[in-house]
């Protein structure tokens, strides 16, 4: 688990300051005030993503972009920063953020470059959001799964993906064809996903999968499946126009055995899960495309500035 310790020390590094404030507690006090001016705190958050972004992601995006390279140690310094469990408690190594704070570091890393922010959202919203709220109701249960499958993905030792999307249904949480089915001890997965974001990088899934077809949407669970699980495999990369240094492709479940402790929530809450991850999914989304437009812009005007044109 991240100490507590260290993330001072990393968020000091980048601040250049001898003793940086703990953001991940301040950053909880949002402004009374109903301005749309940022607190003292959020501020101090946006300063750290942006010159990290900074220094650390535009001298390497285009070229990252080019190579179709996955930036591995870019998400260690990402995980230094408490910025790959923003969301999680400190109680589970996280660092116990806001959605304010994620919504402006997001938009500064988008801004650095757009594939870093993609990786950093679906770490974030899509996989570590929907294991640390719902993973096993049993106590003891839920420690065992969050140790696995929580703390090493919040460290950056991991990475995390989303498989709600499918060929025939795409993002519709209500139609999984996916099934699962209750073999004793353990369910058994059949089916695809597609279109999946950190897909060949992956060391663990979130699944949605029908338990019960004629529930319809109440009939869909959520599960935790390791990627190295037998007869889990990955289709092809997807040849994308941009943001490729973030692999996109299909995930294929053959008789996956997952344990019964990987259940997220409880059986036929998936389709709720679903859409309560993807409510959340839809702030690093916006604070992406906001990223991603202020960096046009930049180097819009940039080129207009410097352009000689007709002698």
């Amino acid at each position: 688990m991240l100490r507590r310790a260290a993330r001072r020390h990393a968020w000091s590094w980048m601040t250049k300051q001898p003793s940086a404030v703990h953001v991940g507690r301040a950053a909880r006090a949002l402004s009374s005030s109903s301005s749309f001016s940022l607190s003292p705190e959020h501020e101090q958050v946006r300063e750290v993503a942006r010159s990290f972004a900074e220094e650390r992601l535009f001298p390497i995006a285009a070229d990252l972009d080019k190579t179709h390279a996955f930036p591995r140690d870019i998400v260690a310094e990402l995980a230094e920063l408490g910025l790959l469990g923003m969301n999680v408690s400190e109680e589970r190594g996280g660092a116990g953020m806001d959605a304010v704070s994620y919504a402006v570091a997001m938009e500064e890393i988008s801004r650095g470059c757009a594939s870093t922010g993609v990786i950093m959202s679906v770490q974030n919203s899509l996989y570590c959001a929907p294991v640390d709220a719902f993973c096993a109701d049993d106590a003891v249960a839920a420690d065992a799964v969050a140790a696995d499958y929580l703390a090493p993905f919040v460290r950056g030792d991991k990475i995390g993906c989303f498989g709600l999307s499918e060929p025939g249904n795409g993002s519709d949480a209500g139609a999984a064809s996916t099934m699962a089915r209750d073999a004793g001890d353990h369910w058994v997965l059949n089916g695809s996903k597609a279109w999946i974001s950190n897909a060949l990088e992956a060391d663990a899934a979130v699944v949605f999968a029908t338990t019960d077809k004629s529930l319809r949407h109440k009939g869909i669970s959520a599960f935790v499946v390791p990627c190295d699980a037998e007869g889990f495999s990955r289709g092809a990369p997807e040849d994308k126009l941009g943001i490729r240094a973030c692999s996109t492709a299909s995930l294929i479940l053959e008789d996956v055995k997952v344990p019964k402790s990987h259940l997220l929530g409880k059986e036929g809450e998936g389709f709720k899960i679903a859409m309560k991850t993807l409510d959340g999914g839809r702030i690093g989304v916006a604070s992406q495309a906001l990223g991603i437009a202020q960096a046009s812009l930049d180097v819009a005007a940039k080129y207009a500035g410097d352009r000689t044109a007709f002698g």
